[in-house]
């Protein structure tokens, strides 16, 4: 798909889009089937201006309030997965605090993301659960990246999202989150209900901005 092409959706690869929102920076446009709402492929940033603002980023693994933050992710997870269960942390960032948390829990982790942990080894085997918290907004291509995300699920593992969801298009035009450059790809619960449905998947909506899904077993 052509960076500058925006009549294809980037998820679900469906030709239905409609123009959904401009603002003083970027066009965005939606999806007709899936609902995925992304940028002007023109307006995709560069990876050097997306480490500029990652850099920005204070999410320090000792940080009680940035663990709290982490930990509505961390907590229903939890409580599904297995002792000593391993694990990938998908989109870690720079300081990899749920790697962390998950690790003092008793559980194997590993990390990635294509800035600061480029390493692809990680993404050659299948995990337990693999979590993705503040980083699926990034996807510039979420078709791929969400195959990616399966293939590392083993058999009835667990996937965990995290990300703001849009609610409507009235919200959406007042929405802070779509101020920063590198968030390019705003999903809604009807995205992820058509993902589960799709793909065969359990979905369950933790919070307001967390997902848990479960891949179907053997």
């Amino acid at each position: 798909m052509s960076c500058s092409d925006n009549h294809i959706c980037p998820l679900c690869l469906n030709q239905a889009i409609d123009h959904y929102h401009q603002d003083k920076a970027r066009d965005y446009f939606q999806c007709r089937r899936c609902q995925l709402v992304f940028v002007d492929r023109a307006s995709l940033p560069p990876l050097s201006a997306e480490k500029a603002v990652y850099d920005c980023h204070q999410n320090d693994v000792d940080d009680p309030g940035y663990r709290r933050f982490l930990n509505r992710t961390a907590e229903p997870l939890l409580e599904q997965i297995n002792a000593q269960s391993n694990g990938l942390d998908f989109g870690c960032g720079p300081g990899p605090a749920l790697a962390a948390m998950f690790t003092e829990q008793g559980h194997s982790m590993a990390t990635y993301d294509p800035i600061f942990a480029p390493d692809q080894t990680p993404l050659s085997r299948q995990y337990d659960f693999v979590t993705c918290t503040e980083a699926i907004e990034h996807f510039h291509y979420p078709h791929q990246e969400w195959q990616t995300l399966l293939k590392l699920v083993r058999p009835g593992g667990y996937l965990a999202i995290m990300t703001k969801l849009v609610v409507n298009q009235q919200r959406f035009s007042q929405w802070h989150y779509k101020l920063d450059p590198t968030h390019v790809s705003f999903f809604s619960r009807a995205t992820f209900e058509y993902l589960a449905q799709r793909d065969h998947l359990t979905l369950e909506f933790i919070d307001s901005d967390v997902m848990l899904f479960q891949t179907p077993k053997d």
